[in-house]
């Protein structure tokens, strides 16, 4: 037997935008060339696209695979091409046993009917046998958390509840080759880190697994390699990490590509101090540079530099001109650069570097780039949430019953109620 599992060979996918005839003239030949089977239109006819070209690449079996890319990349395109919901225009697709996707969470789910109905009626469309459901059956509501609400139609569930029952059914499966698609951050912080485990059992326990997503730190936290996809075409494939970087970089090229602006800030990067980096521990020192390019003259600038969470809220802002730096004048060609350091004492997830241009005076916003860089921070302390405070337990006591001597459990680094003081006076030294 192979230990290829999906085998793509040279694959186009061609799609046509629409049939406009603004013209007796136009309308006539197509009409004709219909009744006559006409071949199709030629590669310059405008109206027709290619979604995917010449997108080649192997998975091994039990590999998990990466693909990523921007808007309009082909993504979509290559999913529905990998569930063979679409035939390529050409090329070939070899897959190795039963496909299923996760992509659309409870998509098949009928609103009348209950949870429990529902699990057989999804599992059914995800190509399980009612034996099969049956014997999963507590497995999948315990996964979902939901077995006080099974017996209730599913349109009294919140569209939480309704993606967590429609995650489990999917998750237990169980097929050799699945298809993953932005659905590891449903639910509650509690039943994503269920989602992630069960994940990683998924793929520990044989199967294959392609993402396709834009969620980069899913695919860095899973896929070994990665395709990054532009405009249909194959940029690269290769490590996950070296392919991100690339991604990055084809972005920040896009942006510098836009003349529309007087001023445009062309590249935004992450580094340590040996170089670009987008994992770091929590409370390391980063290094984000910030590269701004003039198309016109442009005066009294500030840098912003600002920090989103993997929800795109805001976490932190600052500029050059609030941390005393002034502002600039740039002339059209001039190209400021500027580094802001920052310490990361985040707890564990994915944050969003990003930076725009203002003018404080007249309160004038220049250019704006959200989500310019991604970064990937770890924590050795089991923590949540978007700070760490970095947490240790200096006592523990435990009183018996009975009034004997209180037993008490002092980690090696406590501080005792003498020196209580003094590590307060350390503290002023934290940043």
């Amino acid at each position: 037997m192979s230990d290829i599992a999906v085998r793509m060979e040279r694959v186009f996918k061609k799609f046509r935008k629409g049939e406009m005839y603004n013209s007796l003239r136009d309308l006539v030949p197509a009409l004709t060339g219909r009744m006559f089977r006409q071949r199709e239109l030629n590669d310059r006819d405008k109206r027709e696209f290619w979604a995917l070209e010449d997108v080649s690449f192997e998975v091994k079996r039990g590999e998990a695979f990466g693909i990523i890319g921007p808007n309009g990349a082909g993504k979509s395109t290559m999913l529905k091409v990998l569930s063979r919901v679409m035939k390529p225009t050409r090329g070939a697709l070899h897959v190795n046993g039963k496909v299923s996707a996760m992509i659309e969470l409870a998509a098949g789910f009928h609103q009348d009917l209950t949870g429990r109905e529902n699990i057989y009626l999804y599992g059914s469309i995800m190509g399980m046998s009612k034996r099969e459901i049956t014997s999963k059956f507590d497995d999948i509501v315990d996964f979902s958390g939901l077995a006080e609400f099974i017996d209730t139609p599913v349109k009294r569930y919140s569209s939480g509840m309704y993606a967590r029952l429609g995650f489990a059914v999917a998750s237990h499966v169980n097929p050799d080759v699945l298809l993953v698609d932005e659905v590891l951050s449903v639910g509650d912080a509690l039943f994503q880190r269920k989602s992630v485990e069960r994940m990683r059992k998924i793929i520990q326990n044989g199967a294959t697994v392609l993402f396709v997503s834009h969620n980069l730190k899913t695919v860095a936290d899973f896929c070994s390699h990665t395709l990054l996809l532009d405009h249909g075409h194959p940029v690269t494939i290769g490590s996950t990490p070296d392919t991100i970087t690339q991604y990055m970089s084809l972005l920040q090229q896009h942006r510098a590509e836009d003349q529309s602006r007087p001023v445009v800030i062309t590249k935004v990067t992450a580094r340590d101090a040996a170089g670009p980096c987008h994992r770091f521990h929590s409370g390391q020192k980063a290094r984000i540079d910030v590269e701004v390019l003039a198309h016109e003259p442009c005066s009294k600038l500030a840098v912003v530099l600002y920090l989103l969470d993997q929800n795109y809220y805001p976490l932190f802002a600052t500029s050059t001109e609030r941390l005393g730096h002034g502002n600039v004048m740039l002339n059209p060609g001039d190209t400021l650069q500027c580094t802001f350091e920052v310490q990361l004492n985040l707890g564990p997830g994915v944050y969003y570097p990003s930076a725009n241009l203002f003018r404080y005076e007249s309160q004038q916003w220049f250019d704006s780039w959200e989500a310019a860089e991604t970064i990937y921070v770890c924590s050795h302390e089991d923590i949540t949430g978007p700070v760490n405070c970095f947490p240790k337990v200096i006592r523990q006591e435990v009183h018996r019953g009975d009034l004997r001597e209180a037993k008490s459990h002092l980690s090696d680094k406590s501080e005792t109620p003498e020196n209580l003081g003094s590590a307060a006076n350390r503290g002023r030294d934290c940043p």
